[in-house]
């Protein structure tokens, strides 16, 4: 089973003391972040950074990827070397920015291939996509298909919104305050895209992050939307998001229950199953229980389940 992907944190490479607060907290993914929250002249030292994080840390308690720089730019390829060569036996994947077209995902397998068959990896090194422009999104099936690596599709949402022009609300393109612009969620269509594609492929599907890390009132509905929309996480900019964001994509007591108690129902109608019954005085079918039974399988692979 995929391990959880309920809560990334955002590191930035070159700031080394947050390494440590990041290694120390409850994020399903820490994401060590070489690319738009690195300064120019730092990108080097944050390798450095990162590999000495990493070099020093026995266990990581999480999973742990690497945010190149994208690929159009003097940065990503060399991210790519000199991250996965020396460091690529402790993460299980990395993230590539700013993916327009099927290539970038061709270059970064073959890439991983060579670096894996020279350093004999235990495990291969898994790719994970962020689609930021209207020009990856219109390639996004293309994408998704592009190697077996892939184990997630990411909404970049800010340059996602530069990309097609269209006004800001926040910094980061992201916060909720747009209600007053678009009634329903601003992004509906691209995340719905997203999670097409990567539900089609057994993919995770993750939400943009949240701009104002003090606003946990906002933060919350962002995620409930997310979550509503079939994204499995969502990306934190601050440690303090990671509460609110694990607590919205996990299922809750009464949702296990209600599982629970359709699960249970299915399994006294025998093999075939049931057209359609009742439980608590809602009717339930087939589609209820294959729905109960996921939501029951990710509760207990978050150990949520008590007997």
């Amino acid at each position: 089973m995929t391990l959880p992907r309920r809560s990334i944190l955002s590191v930035p490479g070159h700031v080394e003391k947050m390494h440590h607060k990041a290694l120390g907290s409850k994020a399903d993914v820490i994401m060590f972040d070489l690319e738009d929250s690195v300064p120019l002249d730092a990108k080097i030292e944050a390798r450095k950074k990162i590999i000495a994080s990493l070099d020093h840390c026995d266990l990581v308690p999480a999973v742990t990827t690497i945010r190149i720089n994208s690929l159009d730019t003097p940065f990503g390829y060399e991210d790519l070397l000199v991250m996965v060569e020396a460091v690529g036996h402790k993460i299980d994947t990395v993230v590539i920015p700013k993916v327009n077209h099927v290539a970038d995902i061709h270059f970064v397998d073959r890439l991983l291939n060579g670096i894996e068959m020279k350093y004999g990896f235990a495990e291969p090194v898994g790719i994970e996509v962020s689609i930021e422009t209207a020009q990856g999104l219109r390639n996004i099936a293309a994408i998704a298909d592009g190697s077996e690596r892939i184990k997630s599709l990411i909404f970049g949402s800010m340059d996602y919104q530069t990309s097609i022009g269209a006004r800001p609300t926040s910094i980061s393109g992201h916060k909720n305050g747009a209600e007053d612009i678009y009634y329903d969620h601003r992004w509906n269509f691209v995340i719905s895209r997203i999670v097409m594609a990567a539900k089609a492929r057994g993919m995770a599907a993750i939400d943009a992050p949240y701009d104002d890390f003090k606003d946990v009132e906002g933060l919350a509905h962002s995620a409930k939307l997310a979550c509503a929309l079939g994204c499995d996480g969502k990306w934190a900019i601050h440690i303090d998001q990671l509460a609110t964001i694990n607590r919205i994509f996990s299922p809750t007591k009464e949702e296990i229950e209600q599982a629970r108690k359709v699960i249970e129902v299915h399994k006294g109608t025998g093999e075939n199953g049931f057209g359609a019954t009742a439980v608590d005085g809602r009717m339930v079918d087939n589609a209820t229980v294959r729905s109960a039974q996921q939501l029951w399988a990710q509760a207990d692979q978050l150990n949520l389940i008590e007997d």
